[in-house]
């Protein structure tokens, strides 16, 4: 299974220069904890990801150190540089970065690197339930089958 078949291509973003109280506003309007950072491209859709922000972020890095909120920008407190995967890669190979970088969530890029989407492990779950539960289907019917065969 390619990452381009399940990632979620509905992106929220900011810019390393939003204020952090309106990133932590937009999380709160969207229902979200994680917003990817980018710096705008021409003629692309969302740019390119320079980092990520989660709403855990804030309160480790800006709450528990009553930092002044009101003071501070994305750039201050997202996690930059991030674990990104290509549209085009496995699904089990996005599951390996994930593992190794201990993240839930992956920024996924186009080939020229700019934001396409957002692949979690929800998705991937997402997947996976509806596959076992064709399986479980499979046998069920089977099983049906055979017992009207017989009868």
């Amino acid at each position: 299974m390619i990452v381009r078949t399940i990632c979620k291509r509905q992106v929220i973003t900011v810019t390393p220069r939003t204020e952090l109280v309106a990133a932590a506003q937009l999380m709160r309007e969207k229902h979200i904890g994680f917003l990817v950072v980018v710096e705008p491209e021409p003629l692309t859709t969302y740019g390119k990801p320079v980092g990520v922000l989660t709403d855990r972020d804030i309160v480790v890095s800006v709450v528990a150190r009553e930092a002044d909120l009101k003071a501070l920008t994305v750039a201050d407190v997202m996690n930059q540089g991030p674990a990104t995967v290509d549209e085009g890669d496995s699904v089990a190979q996005a599951l390996r970065t994930m593992r190794r970088m201990g993240v839930r969530r992956l920024p996924v890029v186009g080939s020229r690197g700019m934001l396409v989407g957002v692949l979690s492990l929800d998705d991937v779950l997402d997947v996976i339930a509806g596959e076992v539960g064709d399986l479980a289907g499979a046998v069920q019917n089977e099983q049906r089958i055979e017992g009207v065969l017989r009868s």
